[in-house]
């Protein structure tokens, strides 16, 4: 992660929300050297509030297309409101969050009275964070879809950032889940490391995410936080990794300063006397002197 022979290209991914994955990204950056860190949770992105980027840019994202009635050209014949399966249109007039974009009103009016264009569906923001680091994040307006080409986007902005030589790796944080947008994170990737709980649900959504990245050939790490919690639990997740042949990274320790610093909007790694903060220090060493 700071490139001693190659550069690395990281996603810390989740199979679902809540696991710490942030978290543990927002360690890893500070820890790291001139990297460039990527918020790629574009439906709920949240590292900024750890990192505290310094904002350089931003860019408006266009996902899709939208249909907008002229009403001066509309005959109100009221055959867009029929076709609508969405009910996005009324009295009218076009509903954009209702708005599906598939333009089957436009091209059924006869009036030739709907705009069907590119619409503004998110933001792609640009800055950097404390020690060099570049930091690119995105966000979709409320309702808007088309999270994986967003996600797509914000990568190639990120590759640029990645191929300067002052750049020494690219640290991912990924979406939860295994939809669009984290097939588009893992692109290119060549390690991920995936973070998990000692619960059942836990155990079974680490299957679903090592399924989806054994067809992308990356090499993968496994790390379980709040490992302690259910010791038993966290050995059966161990045992699926060796059937597997997957690596057990570290464990981290359910530790209290993890939420005083969440609840203050500050790194864990503020906190580096903390049981989680060492634990982070340790899986990070580990990670990064792993050739």
């Amino acid at each position: 992660m700071t490139g001693h022979e190659a550069k690395h290209h990281i996603v810390v991914l989740s199979g679902k929300g809540g696991t710490g994955k942030t978290t543990l990204t927002a360690a890893f950056a500070q820890l790291a050297g001139n990297i460039v860190v990527t918020d790629c949770d574009v439906d709920a992105a949240d590292l900024f509030i750890l990192l505290k980027p310094d904002k350089r840019s931003e860019q408006p994202f266009y996902g899709g297309k939208k249909a907008t009635i002229l009403n001066d050209l509309c005959s109100h014949c009221g055959l867009c409101m029929d076709v609508c399966r969405f009910g996005a249109i009324g009295n009218f007039s076009v509903d954009a969050v209702l708005c599906e974009g598939c333009g089957f009103c436009y091209h059924v009016c006869p009036s030739n009275a709907i705009d069907f264009s590119s619409a503004r569906s998110g933001t792609r923001y640009e800055g950097s964070i404390s020690g060099g680091s570049e930091f690119l994040s995105a966000s979709l307006l409320p309702g808007e879809g088309n999270s994986g080409k967003l996600v797509t986007e914000l990568k190639r902005d990120a590759l640029r950032f990645f191929d300067q030589p002052q750049n020494q790796g690219l640290l991912l944080d990924g979406p939860p889940g295994i939809g669009c947008p984290v097939n588009a994170s893992l692109s290119g990737a060549d390690r991920a490391v995936l973070i998990t709980e000692p619960t059942l649900s836990g155990l079974h959504d680490l299957k679903r995410i090592v399924t989806l990245i054994r067809s992308f050939a990356i090499e993968m790490s496994v790390v379980i936080n709040k490992y302690d919690l259910n010791e038993e639990m966290t050995r059966e997740i161990e045992a699926y990794a060796r059937t597997e042949h997957l690596r057990v990274a570290g464990r981290i320790p359910f530790d209290h300063t993890v939420v005083e610093a969440l609840q203050r909007n500050m790194n864990i790694m503020a906190f580096p006397a903390s049981p989680a903060a060492q634990a982070i220090g340790a899986l990070f060493y580990s990670l990064n002197n792993r050739k």
